[in-house]
């Protein structure tokens, strides 16, 4: 422990860090903490927060009663959180040298809080290397720009681009459209690069100013640290250019809804080899095995609960509705990508978002047909369900 707090330390000095945000993420994807002088971060080695944080809601509002008292201690006692050294970021828009530290909770005793979206993702993980296995995943975020708008009466429309006007028809995979916003998107791969993030297309979504950024494949719990990182980012470099940036699932009511595809693949730890891929390249038995518990299950874990989501069901061409499959059609949950022969992915493509990165990859990953079995192991599943159905049911970010 002493060690990687001698590296984390050595980091914020040699960068002159003289503030550091420290971070959790709550079940909504919310970064919620504190921020505290570097010399007294590292001298508390980490913060407390009251547990109940992970159960609050967009809009702040909380759990519903019996949900809340039963997974919580009434007195609302706090959690210790410890600093990861692997998941630390500059804030590159922040007046003084700043860094933002992702932590891990715990009890007192010690035992890492069962409510942390970080801490299941690091449960399912553990799954799978426990068998050998590494999920190497991808995500794709989907965003709209908008006009900045303070009174919420009012519907959000697109922002001026540089030509001086605002988009008024659909420019799907349009370069010029996405030109509109080269400035903005400049300062955002600018600190994106000097916060490590692994950026790899942008692309002009088919609604009015929405833009998709993708990311490279990689390690599950670090792509959705950078997630958690990058939609703070990407607001704040909007911020900089007088425009908006949401993640919401379906913010103008007669555009396309935003979502966040995922990219998975399974590869043997030893050898790298991709376990969804047989030597001459065709599909392997457990690649079907995944894409089955996929379909017995997942499609569970994603009911509209939020008025915005409701709103994107309503109206998506290309809604996903069935539990099926395909290698190429576009109108499924369920997509294989295989970009080369050998390395075929699942590619899952809900048409609604799940709040926060970590529980997303959780219960995706999860679901696997070999290992959605363990999950019923996890002490905390069963209610964590319960949990996530009713914080989303509160959301309406």
């Amino acid at each position: 422990m002493s060690t990687k707090l001698d590296q984390l330390t050595s980091w914020l000095k040699e960068r002159k860090i003289t503030e550091v945000e420290c971070l959790i993420s709550d079940l909504t994807g919310i970064a919620r903490g504190k921020i505290s002088p570097t010399n007294k971060f590292l001298d508390e080695k980490g913060m407390r927060l009251p547990e109940s944080v992970l159960l609050q809601t967009v809009t702040g509002d909380y759990v519903e009663d019996d949900i809340y008292y039963d997974l919580l201690d009434e007195a609302d006692i706090d959690m210790f959180c410890r600093p990861d050294e692997n998941a630390v970021f500059l804030v590159p828009w922040a007046i003084e040298p700043t860094a933002m530290v992702i932590h891990d909770s715990f009890d007192k005793q010690g035992n890492p809080i069962e409510l942390s979206p970080r801490n299941i993702l690091k449960n399912v993980l553990k799954l799978y290397a426990d068998k050998g296995w590494k999920p190497i995943v991808a995500p794709e975020m989907e965003f709209y720009l908008t006009k900045r708008n303070s009174d919420p009466d009012f519907p959000l429309v697109a922002p001026v681009g540089r030509s001086g006007r605002q988009e008024t028809g659909r420019q799907s995979f349009s370069i010029d459209a996405a030109n509109e916003f080269d400035p903005l998107f400049e300062d955002m791969y600018d600190w994106c690069e000097l916060q490590g993030l692994d950026l790899d297309t942008l692309i002009h979504e088919e609604g009015p100013a929405q833009m998709e950024i993708n990311f490279r494949h990689g390690d599950a719990l670090h792509l959705a640290d950078q997630i958690l990182v990058f939609k703070r980012t990407m607001r704040e470099a909007a911020l900089k250019h007088d425009v908006a940036a949401t993640f919401m699932a379906k913010p103008i009511t007669d555009q396309p809804g935003s979502a966040m595809h995922i990219h998975q693949s399974v590869v043997d730890i030893k050898t790298g080899k991709n376990l969804f891929s047989n030597a001459d390249g065709s599909m392997s038995e457990l690649f079907m095995q995944h894409i089955g518990g996929l379909q017995k299950t997942s499609l569970s874990c994603c009911r509209c609960s939020r008025q915005t989501s409701t709103r994107s069901a309503a109206s998506c061409r290309t809604l996903r509705r069935r539990s099926t499959w395909s290698g190429a059609k576009r109108t499924v949950p369920w997509a294989c990508a295989c970009r080369r022969p050998t390395r075929p992915t699942a590619v899952w493509k809900t048409a609604w978002p799940v709040p926060t990165p970590t529980l997303t990859w959780c219960w995706r990953r999860a679901c696997c047909a070999v290992t959605w079995a363990w999950l019923v192991t996890l002490s905390p599943a069963p209610r964590l369900k319960a949990v996530v159905m009713s914080v989303a049911t509160c959301a309406c970010r």
